[in-house]
């Protein structure tokens, strides 16, 4: 029995409601940090740091955004590409104001812009739900795409229209710009993204959370018993909008080096929403393992013409690798609709009584 529980004792209620009911969670959640933190940069090129492992944890801290507003608090939204650009945006201008300004105070400052914009677009959701709430929200999308091209302040009226990381260091090592090493990108990304999904772990555990999750059950009901419809909604788009403002900030700085306004178009909003989906709505670590099936196997099958020794056109596999990610994210949903993360949890499930069936 690979998760034998026996002699796990709950004697206390704070054992009861730990983070790690089982020491088995957390040795496995050791394995994963070490292999993140140890095994992959010793390994890793600088294609595999560009192309996987920082646009994995990218599009997962931005999923877990989403899935804040959408999987706990039950707010549709298809705006989250514009609340990224608006992260990506205020960190730049605060970066240019303020150039001497560390870019991680600058980051976790550019979360506050996105927040505000993203409680502004929020107010719609004390009147409307549903579909209705994710057209406003799809609208507040191209609202921000056309004031990022319309708006020459917020690129320094450079004429190309977007905007540019210069190079930037922390104690002397340099973490942006053409300079920085992929490596060092890797790390200060990877180290954000564990920051953050700690901390929203343990506020859907809390207070927030649970009031988040009596609103999407039926927010007629959480009313009727006290809760504050006004402030747990605006509060989820808060802290949604906070996270995604973060995650876009850090695809600008730290991955794609300079940004137009039409990298925050609509289809990155469906993108995460995908992510969101298949990963498993409510879920934190669904974040993860839906960013790697919809953003990293992409890119993982992309190589394997070249690994088998296979004369394949770009074009010819970028069709075969739209069919085969398609056909895998309709199999999952099939054996699992509640998304990757109830089907780990299914199998967790079966380990914890392994060998008995049940």
């Amino acid at each position: 029995m690979f998760y034998r529980t026996s002699g796990q004792f709950k004697t206390t209620y704070e054992s009861d409601q730990a983070l790690f009911p089982i020491k088995q969670d957390m040795f496995l959640l050791v394995v994963i940090l070490a292999i993140m933190y140890a095994i992959f940069p010793m390994f890793a090129s600088e294609f595999t740091y560009k192309a996987l492992l920082v646009p994995v944890l990218i599009y997962s801290l931005a999923s877990l955004g989403l899935n804040i507003l959408t999987g706990y608090a039950g707010q549709l939204s298809l705006g989250t590409a514009g609340f990224m650009g608006v992260g990506a945006y205020a960190c730049y201008k605060i970066t240019t104001i303020f150039p001497e300004m560390n870019i991680i105070i600058a980051l976790f400052l550019s979360g506050f812009f996105s927040a505000a914009v993203g409680v502004a677009f929020g107010l719609p959701s004390l009147r409307i739900k549903g579909f209705y709430l994710a057209i406003a929200t799809l609208a507040s999308q191209f609202f921000l795409v056309w004031l990022f091209e319309k708006w020459a302040w917020l690129y320094n009226y450079n004429a190309s229209g977007a905007i540019e990381v210069r190079t930037m260091d922390i104690f002397g090592l340099v973490v942006t710009g053409p300079t920085a090493s992929p490596m060092v990108q890797y790390y200060f990304v990877l180290g954000i993204v564990s920051v953050v999904t700690f901390a929203m772990i343990n506020v859907t555990r809390g207070r927030y959370g649970r009031t988040w999750k009596a609103v999407r059950d039926m927010d007629i009901a959480a009313e009727l018993v006290g809760i504050n419809l006004m402030r747990a909604k605006l509060s989820a788009f808060a802290v949604s909008s906070y996270i995604v403002g973060i995650a876009g900030a850090l695809m600008v700085f730290f991955w794609k080096g300079a940004a137009e306004p039409n990298l925050f178009d609509i289809p990155m909003s469906f993108q995460i929403v995908f992510i969101a989906i298949i990963g498993g709505l409510g879920s934190v670590m669904g974040n993860f393992l839906g960013a790697i099936l919809i953003v990293a196997l992409p890119v993982v099958l992309g190589l394997l013409p070249e690994l088998l020794g296979l004369t394949i056109g770009s074009a010819t596999m970028e069709h075969v690798n739209v069919m085969v990610v398609g056909s895998l994210i309709i199999m999952f949903l099939i054996v699992e609709p509640h998304g990757l993360a109830r089907f780990w949890a299914l199998i967790r499930e079966k380990l914890i009584i392994w060998p008995f069936p049940h």
